[in-house]
């Protein structure tokens, strides 16, 4: 069973690489038991999907002022 640093570390790969089979399970596995894991995804989620919005809105911005 992965511990939460192992967990933590896998999130932030799965970010670069799709993960093996038995990385996602194990992932899995242990998000399912620990709060502290899911909040940790959650929060990845939502830092990314806020990168990806201002890096658009940059490009938008950037493209209308030429």
């Amino acid at each position: 069973m992965l511990n939460c640093h192992d967990a933590t570390r896998l999130m932030s790969d799965s970010q670069e690489r799709t993960l093996k089979l038995g990385e996602r399970l194990s992932l899995k596995m242990h998000v399912s038991m620990c709060a502290g894991c899911r909040n940790f995804g959650k929060q990845m989620a939502t830092i990314r999907k806020i990168s990806h919005t201002y890096a658009k809105r940059t490009e938008d911005n950037t493209t209308i002022d030429k």
